[in-house]
């Protein structure tokens, strides 16, 4: 076990076998991609057809940016950058509508999520939290496992990256399963991996707090023109938050039951033991946890205040950096990773490009015309978009680039169609939770690198889980929502 830097800051517990870069320069997928982000837009471009030639230059560079984003034929927030330049550079709209998603509060808002990320691992504040509730729990196989969902969730408000949580909730992990006697291949090795992996992917989207729900809030707030609020997008999914662990517990005390029913007290003194190495509270890690409850608070009670979710994380964030008052150097905002900021900016700025120069319009009547048809009743309407969101995610990996190039266009047909744009964003941010397949989420791909679970063991977790979820969102539609105004 051993410290790594990380895009959020320094964790613990590398991953022990690195995971292999998606689409390694040279194999023959990124060429495949490359070469269709250079074709495709090109058939577009000169494609003779009757329409108005900026909506098909429009076109054409939004099919490059997300070709490139699908494929990964190149780093997601340079390919970005280029579908922004290209708006620019080719005369289609003016820079500032260009780069209009860098003057978002959307990619601003993630960027002070990074900074919670930064601050409560510099502190140790997320290990901290993390031992506590594992020391907790019990000894029992079921009980810890339990634990480890639970402060996997916990710890989404104070790590809004899924990534970062795995890495840090897998240093727990690999003691326990140390503890156990056990390694790689165990059920209990297995279980434990694969339930905190799968669950860190999931709860990203029940709250604001990573990139995926950062992205859906901002393109349903400025798209849809309704506003978001973090204490109603919490209380909508927390029942939902409820059930989920409970379900992915049993699921997986079903699929994997221990070889080991429980650590004697000698082997639970793992944890008393890394407690003790953590060490009392710090004055720098007292105002990390002061801080981040400060921005808990504020988003809690938003529907008091209405103070934008983002002004508060972006404030406090960069409060976290100020001599005197926060816990972060200039020196940990330089090792900080911007692209995924960056990243979100451009294809929040795709969007603009699209409804500023009307060809939204256009893409909306083409790619969801189909659709109408299917969409009758209430029922009907949320089953045909969760499925939707769902395949979709198959097709587009990328969450933040699923989201953020369909969102747009489902809410401008949701408002043409007297839908309530909430309510739909809501149900297809929800549809994109569930995945089979590691590619799906880097956070899968860093918990399959530490090498106890298999492709095989995801898809079934997630397979079972989609379709409890399934069966939640429709009780949370018909019963749960209209109480608290989304309907």
């Amino acid at each position: 076990m051993h410290t790594t830097d990380h895009p959020l800051g320094t964790v613990v517990a590398a991953p022990a076998a690195v995971p292999q870069e998606r689409g390694a320069p040279g194999s023959l997928s990124v060429n495949v991609g490359r070469a269709a982000c250079v074709a495709v837009p090109l058939l577009i471009w000169f494609a003779p057809v009757e329409l108005d030639v900026r909506a098909k230059h429009v076109f054409a560079i939004a099919a490059f940016m997300i070709l490139a984003w699908m494929t990964e034929a190149i780093e997601y927030a340079l390919a970005g950058f280029i579908g922004c330049w290209l708006y620019w550079a080719l005369g289609i709209v003016p820079f500032g509508v260009a780069f209009s998603g860098f003057a978002t509060d959307t990619p601003w808002f993630l960027f002070g999520a990074a900074l919670f990320g930064t601050m409560a691992s510099k502190t140790g504040l997320a290990r901290r939290i993390a031992f506590f509730v594992m020391q907790r729990v019990g000894r029992t196989y079921p009980r810890l496992l339990l634990g480890l969902i639970v402060t996997d969730f916990l710890l989404t408000f104070v790590i809004p990256s899924g990534i970062a949580r795995v890495v840090v909730m897998s240093a727990v992990a690999l003691g326990l399963v140390e503890a156990f006697g056990l390694g790689p291949g165990s059920n209990v090795g297995r279980a434990m991996f694969l339930i905190l992996t799968y669950t860190a992917s999931i709860f990203d989207k029940m709250i604001i707090a990573g990139a995926a729900s950062i992205t859906a809030r901002g393109a349903i707030e400025r798209v849809g023109g309704v506003e978001v609020l973090w204490s109603q997008w919490f209380l909508a999914y927390l029942p939902c938050d409820i059930i989920t662990i409970l379900a992915a517990w049993r699921l997986t005390l079903w699929l994997y039951p221990p070889e080991k029913p429980s650590l004697t007290r000698d082997e639970a003194a793992y944890l008393e033991r890394e407690i003790r190495q953590i060490g009392g509270w710090t004055p720098e890690s007292t105002r990390a946890a002061l801080l981040i409850a400060l921005a808990i608070g504020l988003w809690m009670t938003d529907f008091i205040h209405h103070i934008s979710p983002s002004i508060i994380g972006l404030g406090v964030g960069l409060a976290a950096v100020l001599p005197g008052i926060g816990v972060l150097s200039v020196e940990d905002m330089k090792r900080m990773n911007y692209l995924p900021v960056f990243f979100v900016a451009a294809a929040v700025s795709m969007g603009e490009v699209l409804v500023q120069t009307k060809t939204l319009d256009l893409l909306t009547g083409v790619l969801l015309s189909w659709m109408e048809p299917l969409l009758g009743s209430l029922l009907q309407s949320t089953l045909v978009l969760y499925w939707t969101a769902f395949a979709y995610h198959i097709f587009l990996a990328s969450e933040i680039s699923m989201l953020g190039t369909s969102l747009p266009v489902l809410m401008n047909f949701a408002k043409s169609h007297a839908m309530d744009p909430l309510l739909v964003g809501m149900i297809w941010t929800f549809g994109a939770g569930g995945k089979l397949f590691a590619y799906q989420s880097g956070v899968l791909i860093v918990g399959m690198s530490y090498g106890y679970f298999s492709s095989r063991d995801l898809f079934r977790i997630g397979l079972l889980l989609t379709l409890v979820q399934c069966v939640l969102l429709l009780l949370l539609v018909f019963v749960y929502w209209p109480l608290i105004g989304i309907r």
